[in-house]
Order: C-alpha cells, then sequence, then structure tokens
C-alpha cells in the first residue's frame, strides 16, 4: 500500500532522511519508532504530499507523490503531530468544515468514526481549543477519518496525553485496522512499538531495522541486567566506570547493564555496587525490550 524507494531529504545542511526505504502492507499498522529528530516527520509530510523528496520515489495505493498529489489527498488521512484543528470551531463544526472539503458529510461516514465520536459527542458545541489533550485527539482522528481514506498517517499522535487516553488511541487504531485501512503512525515511546504488526527503527534519517517487534528483540544476542539502588545518578557512574561494561543506560527507575563479551553476572554486580557503598541494590537479569535493541542499534551507528 506504500512504497518508498531511496527517499532522502535535505534542509539547508542538515540531511533529514537518507535514502530511506519501506514498504508497508495493505492493512497493516506499520511504526516508525524513533527519538525526536529521527526524520519521521519528513518521511510523513512527503508521503502526505506536504513537501518534496530531494531524491527517491514513493508511491501510496499505487500513486506517486509528486505527480498524483491531487489524487493522494482523497485517500489519505493525516493528523500532524501538533494539533493543527480550528481552536475556535466547536468540535461539530470541525467536523462538518473537513467533512465539507472532501465533499461528503458527517451522516455519511458516520459508521467509521462512530466509536470514536461517541466519546466526545456530549462535548459537540464545547470548542476545540477548550478541549482536554485526550478529546482534543479523539476529535483530529475523526476528522481525519472523515472522508474515509484508505491510509491514515499519524505523527506522534500520543505525545503529550496522559496513560489513559494513550491506551485508548491504540485500542481506536487496532479498531480501524478491521475495517482495511492502512495505517502508518510514528512514536518516540519504545513501548508502543509493540502495539505495531512490523515497526521500522529510525535514527539519524535512516532505518536501522525492519520487522515486527517480536522478530526485532529475538535478534538482540546480548544479555541485558536490570540494575536498581537508592541513588541513580551515582549508579549510572559506576557503572559506566566498572571496567567490564560496555553500555550502560538508564532506563525510568532502573539502569540497563550491557557488559564486554556477556560475562558479567548479577552477583559480580551486587559486590561491586555494595563496595561502592550502594544501599537497596537490585541486580536481575531480563529479555530485552524494543529500547534495549534501539540504544544498542544506535551505538553502533
Amino acid at each position: 500500500m506504500i512504497v518508498i524507494k531511496n527517499i532522502s531529504k535535505s534542509y539547508s545542511d542538515t540531511r533529514a532522511l537518507k535514502n530511506i526505504s519501506l514498504r508497508v502492507n495493505r492493512g497493516e499498522l506499520f511504526g516508525l519508532i524513533g527519538p525526536d529528530g529521527a526524520g519521521k516527520t519528513s518521511l510523513m509530510r512527503i508521503l502526505t504530499t506536504l513537501i518534496l523528496p530531494d531524491s527517491g520515489k514513493a508511491k501510496m495505493d499505487g500513486l506517486d507523490v509528486v505527480s498524483d498529489f491531487k489524487k493522494i489527498r482523497q485517500i489519505v488521512g493525516y493528523m500532524p503531530g501538533r494539533f493543527s484543528l480550528y481552536q475556535d470551531l466547536s468540535v461539530e463544526e470541525n467536523l462538518n468544515f473537513f467533512a465539507t472539503v472532501f465533499g461528503t458529510t458527517v451522516e455519511e461516514n458516520y459508521d467509521l468514526i462512530r466509536d470514536i465520536y461517541y466519546q466526545i459527542e456530549p462535548f459537540k458545541t464545547r470548542r476545540a481549543g477548550k478541549l482536554s489533550g485526550g478529546m482534543k485527539q479523539k476529535l483530529a482522528l475523526s476528522c481525519a477519518l472523515i472522508h474515509k481514506p484508505k491510509i491514515l498517517i499519524l505523527d506522534e499522535p500520543t505525545t503529550g496525553v496522559d496513560a489513559v487516553s494513550r491506551k485508548e488511541f491504540w485500542d481506536m487504531l487496532k479498531k480501524l485496522q478491521t475495517k482495511e485501512i492502512t495505517i502508518l503512525v510514528s512514536t518516540p515511546y519504545m513501548d508502543e512499538a509493540t502495539l505495531c504488526d512490523r515497526v521500522a527503527l529510525v535514527q539519524n534519517g535512516q532505518v536501522l531495522d525492519v520487522d515486527s517487534p517480536t522478530r526485532i528483540t529475538e535478534k538482540f544476542p546480548r544479555k541485558i541486567i536490570r540494575v536498581r539502588s537508592d541513588e541513580t545518578y551515582r549508579l549510572i557512574n559506576d557503572l559506566r566506570a566498572y571496567e567490564k561494561a560496555e553500555s550502560v543506560f538508564a532506563f525510568g527507575q532502573f539502569v540497563h547493564f550491557v557488559g564486554i563479551n556477556d560475562e558479567v553476572e548479577t552477583s559480580e554486580l551486587d559486590m561491586y555496587l555494595e563496595k561502592r557503598n550502594h544501599k537497596n541494590i537490585l541486580a536481575e537479569e531480563i529479555q530485552p525490550g524494543i529500547e534495549d535493541v534501539f540504544m544498542n542499534m544506535q551505538s553502533n551507528i
């Protein structure tokens, strides 16, 4: 449904995308996973015909993003990272406006947005700018779907919303998949990668790997030890100073440690940290997550 071949894009001296190639299958929920500045938004803006690539080609349902841009805008729903609806219009007015732009009506495509709109309907007369973050998110998604697109492109849709709204949003995406909509979503949250059918790990304008979340983590060959103590900042510095340390990264309240040649045992770290007067030490071996794979790939670029 989406075919990207050797797409590159630069802004002055900054190379945002470097010969990216990807394929997204029909009906797939595909994730672009990476930190801010990785190039995710630039790629999405090219696919939605908002900017031109410097080189390479991309097609959306067989349509070229440069020569067929008018046709593409009829089959793609786009939800940008920032809330971009009319803040002074009500929920209902925003929906009617976007439906009119695409030559349709809310009633005609109501079945597609029913489950989403049901949650914001009590606020239909409220100005969009006065909605909570979660409600703005649902309204923006409804407006992106109002013309019944074949492809839905969402640029970091859960950034800045609470954990409950994030879960609700992903539940909505799963339901939209059953309606044969191809979904491309970007996120800086690594935990959301596991909710996608396949993901591309993106950093510095390059694709590091493309696969299902399970297979990506299965490829990771290293032993991960997660460590915790009462003083996280000192813990990180002490672990990085350990002679057998290869990589040490903070993950929430824990620190993930990889030893040189995977020779370090948890008991060895316990003794090392006890000698440095750390309290309430926990060191245990865990299965790697998407974050561990990403951090390892990033350090090898």
